[in-house]
C-alpha cells in the first residue's frame, strides 16, 4: 500500500505543467560545478553552482538542485553517471584516496567509456564536445582552472557540462536526451515479471535508488526496499527479484519519497522519536499537507518538531485553526460536517502519513495512515477535545501538539531528549484513528510526575501532562462500560464530584496551599515529600497531613478559608462512613492528578480575577 501510493502521487505532480519531479530516467541531484567546453572540447571555463540558503539563523551556500540523467546506486562498485558525476570520475582526481592511483584511473575510464559508447554517433556539437574532451584529457594533464579549485573539487561535489555560449547544460540537449532515454529504454538481460505495485507485466528493478532525507540513517542514502544477504533472499533469487517492482514503479515511489523528504517540498517534514514523518494527499495542492501541518504544530524550516530549539518557534497556520473551531464546533454540536469548512477542498480525497525510522542501511516503516481528508481532519479534531483542559496560564497552547506531550515522557535531565520509538508512533496512530492512546504514555507520564521536582520555570504536574492523562482517560472509558469516574474528567474543575481519588488530589491542593500561605517557598514541601506517596497510599499519608494542616492555619492569615475548604472536601469524602483508601489503582492515581490540577487551577484563575478587579479599581479611581 505504501508503494503503491507513493506511485500514485508521483503520477499525479509529474502531470502537472511546471512539474519538480523528473521524468522516468532522471533525478534530482545537487549539482556544484559546471565545466564549459569548447565546441573542440577545451576546457575554456570553471563555473561554481552555489545558492544561498537559510538554515536557521544562518544564511549558507548550498549546490544548485537539478534534473540530471538518473543516477546509479553503488557502494564500492565502479559504476559511471551520465553526464553528472563527481571528479573522480569526471575528470580521474583522486581527492582522499591519493595513495590508490588506480582508484581514481579506473574510475574515470569507465566514465569515458560510457559517453564514447553513447555519444560518439550523436551529430550534435554538444555530443562532439564531451567526445572531444574525453579523447583528449587524461588525469595527469594539469589544467590552470582546475588547479585554483583543486580542493572544492577533492571536497566532493556533482559536475555536469556546457557549452562555450549556450545558456543551458549539455544534459538538456534534446538530442542527447533522446539517446540518454533510447539507453534507459534497453532492458537487455532484465528478469520480466508481475510487478506487485501496478499489476502489469514489465522488467523488474534490481536495486531500488536510495531514499535521502530520513533522519540519524546514512547520510548517502538508504533502502526502503532491499536484499543484500542469503538470509533475505527467496528460492535463489537475486536482490529485487524477491519482491518484484518494475523499473517504472521503483523510480516513481523513489522518487514521490526523495521529494516529500526535500526541502523543495512545500509541506515541510518532522520527527516524532526517531521517526521522519511525511504526509500528502492525493492531489497536487499543497494545501491540504499545510493545514494538516498547521492542525500539528510543525516547527518552523529546519527546526525539528520535539527538540528544545523548537519551543520558541511555534507555528500556527490561521488557516489550519479557523478551520480546527469551524469542525470542532460542529463536532461539539453533533452535526454532520460537509465541505463547507473546507474552503474549497475537496473532502474525499485520500490523505497520507507515513512514517520512516533508520536501520542502519536499510529504512524502516514505523506507521503508515490513510484515509479521506475530511476523516482525518474529524480525528485530529477529536483529539484536540480530549486535550481540552483548564490552561494554567493565558499564553499556553489551545492545541497541544503530539510532539510537546512526548517531550514530558523524558527527564528535563537526560542529554537524548528524544522519547521511546515505538511510543511515538503509537501515539500519532491513535490521534489519527481514533483510538484509546497507548498505555505506555500514561505510565511514562506518571512516572516522570513520580520522579521530577519542581523548580524554577518547571512543575511536574503541567498543563500538558494533566490534559495528556485526562485524554487518555477519556478514551479509556470511552471504550468501556465503565461510568464511574465520567464526571470529573471535565476541562475545569467539578466542586460537587464525590470520586474519592479526585477529591483526595483537590484536598493535597489545598493542603499545600495552605502550607505555602503559612510558612512560603520551602526547600522541601509537602509536595516534594509526600505527592507520590499520597497519590498511590493516601491512608498511609493523609491524616500525617492533616494534623500537619492545623499548624499551618494557624499560622496563616486566612487560615479559616482553607479550613472551610477542608472541612468540606471531607465531608464530601464521608471518611467516617467510607475510610481513605489504603491503596489507588493506575487509573484512581491520574484521577488524583486531575484533581490536584484542576483545584490548584482554580485557585489560579480566583487570584488572576482578583487581581484584574484590583487593577480596575484603581483605574476608576484615577
Amino acid at each position: 500500500m505504501v508503494l503503491q501510493a507513493l506511485c500514485r502521487y508521483y503520477d499525479i505532480l509529474s502531470a502537472e505543467e511546471n512539474s519538480p519531479l523528473p521524468a522516468f530516467g532522471y533525478s534530482s541531484a545537487n549539482v556544484s560545478f559546471a565545466l564549459v567546453l569548447s565546441p573542440q572540447g577545451e576546457l575554456v571555463n570553471f563555473i561554481r553552482l552555489f545558492e544561498k540558503a537559510q538554515r536557521g539563523k544562518n544564511t549558507v551556500e548550498v549546490p544548485l538542485r537539478l534534473q540530471v540523467p538518473e543516477q546509479v546506486k553503488r557502494s564500492v562498485n565502479i559504476a559511471p553517471n551520465f553526464l553528472c558525476d563527481n571528479a573522480t570520475y569526471v575528470l580521474g582526481l583522486s581527492g582522499k584516496n591519493e595513495g590508490k592511483p588506480e582508484y581514481a584511473r579506473k574510475r574515470f575510464e569507465a566514465f569515458r567509456q560510457l559517453h564514447l559508447d553513447l555519444l560518439t554517433e550523436v551529430d550534435c556539437p554538444a555530443a562532439r564536445a564531451v567526445t572531444a574532451f574525453l579523447n583528449h584529457y587524461t588525469p595527469e594533464r594539469e589544467l590552470p582552472l582546475l588547479q585554483a579549485h583543486q580542493e572544492e573539487l577533492n571536497a566532493g561535489g556533482n559536475l555536469i557540462f556546457r557549452l562555450e555560449g549556450a545558456t543551458g547544460y549539455l544534459h538538456e540537449d534534446k538530442l542527447i536526451r533522446r539517446v540518454w532515454e533510447a539507453h534507459k529504454g534497453q532492458h537487455t538481460g532484465t528478469t520480466l515479471g508481475q510487478c506487485l505495485v501496478t499489476g502489469e507485466r514489465a522488467p523488474i528493478a534490481r536495486l531500488h535508488a536510495s531514499v535521502k532525507g530520513i533522519r540519524d540513517a546514512n547520510p548517502t542514502g538508504a533502502t526502503l526496499v532491499g536484499f543484500n544477504a542469503p538470509a533475505y533472499v527467496s528460492y535463489n533469487k537475486s536482490q529485487g527479484e524477491n519482491s518484484p517492482v518494475s523499473e517504472r514503479a521503483a523510480f516513481a515511489y523513489t522518487t514521490a519519497l526523495n521529494y516529500l523528504l526535500s526541502s523543495e517540498n512545500p509541506n515541510r517534514k518532522f520527527y516524532l522519536g526517531d521517526a521522519t514523518v511525511v504526509y500528502w494527499a492525493e492531489s497536487a495542492d499543497p494545501v491540504y499537507g499545510e493545514v494538516f501541518a498547521g492542525l500539528f504544530g510543525v516547527a518552523s524550516e529546519s527546526v525539528p518538531a520535539g527538540t528544545e530549539a523548537a519551543d520558541s518557534q511555534w507555528v500556527r497556520d490561521p488557516q489550519a485553526e479557523r478551520l480546527l473551531a469551524a469542525i470542532g464546533t460542529k463536532i461539539s454540536r453533533g452535526e454532520a460536517i460537509d465541505t463547507d469548512g473546507l474552503e474549497g477542498l475537496n473532502s474525499n480525497t485520500r490523505f497520507y502519513v507515513l512514517g520512516l525510522s533508520p536501520n542502519a542501511a536499510r529504512i524502516s516503516v514505523r506507521f503508515f495512515y490513510q484515509d479521506s481528508y475530511l476523516k482525518t481532519l474529524q480525528k485530529i479534531t477529536q483529539h484536540y477535545q480530549d486535550m481540552a483542559l483548564v490552561k494554567e496560564f493565558p499564553n499556553q497552547p489551545e492545541q497541544i501538539p503530539p510532539w510537546q506531550i512526548l517531550r514530558e515522557t523524558v527527564s528535563r535531565k537526560s542529554s537524548d531528549k528524544k522519547p521511546l520509538p515505538l511510543l511515538a508512533g503509537s501515539l500519532l496512530i491513535s490521534i489519527l484513528n481514533n483510538t484509546p492512546y497507548p498505555a505506555e504514555l500514561y505510565y511514562a507520564l506518571l512516572t516522570r510526575i513520580r520522579a521530577d521536582a519542581d523548580d524554577v520555570g518547571f512543575r511536574k504536574i503541567n498543563y500538558v501532562r494533566a490534559a495528556m492523562i485526562k485524554a487518555y482517560l477519556i478514551r479509556k472509558l470511552r471504550y468501556s462500560s465503565s461510568d464511574s469516574i465520567r464526571e470529573v474528567l471535565n476541562m475545569s474543575l467539578n466542586e460537587k464530584s464525590t470520586q474519592p481519588a479526585y477529591l483526595l488530589g483537590r484536598l493535597f491542593a489545598v493542603l499545600e496551599k495552605v502550607q505555602q500561605e503559612a510558612i512560603g517557598d520551602v526547600n522541601a514541601s509537602i509536595k516534594d515529600r509526600y505527592f507520590t506517596s499520597a497519590c498511590a497510599a493516601p491512608a498511609s499519608v493523609f491524616p500525617v497531613l492533616l494534623r500537619l494542616s492545623q499548624h499551618h492555619i494557624a499560622k496563616a492569615e486566612y487560615g479559616y478559608v482553607s479550613d472551610r475548604r477542608i472541612e468540606e472536601m471531607l465531608n464530601l469524602l464521608d471518611v467516617s462512613a467510607h475510610p481513605i483508601p489504603a491503596h489507588l489503582t493506575l487509573d484512581e492515581q491520574g484521577i488524583f492528578i486531575l484533581g490536584y490540577y484542576h483545584q490548584r487551577a482554580a485557585f489560579f484563575s480566583k487570584t488572576a480575577a482578583a487581581s484584574a478587579a484590583d487593577s480596575s479599581s484603581a483605574v476608576d479611581s484615577h
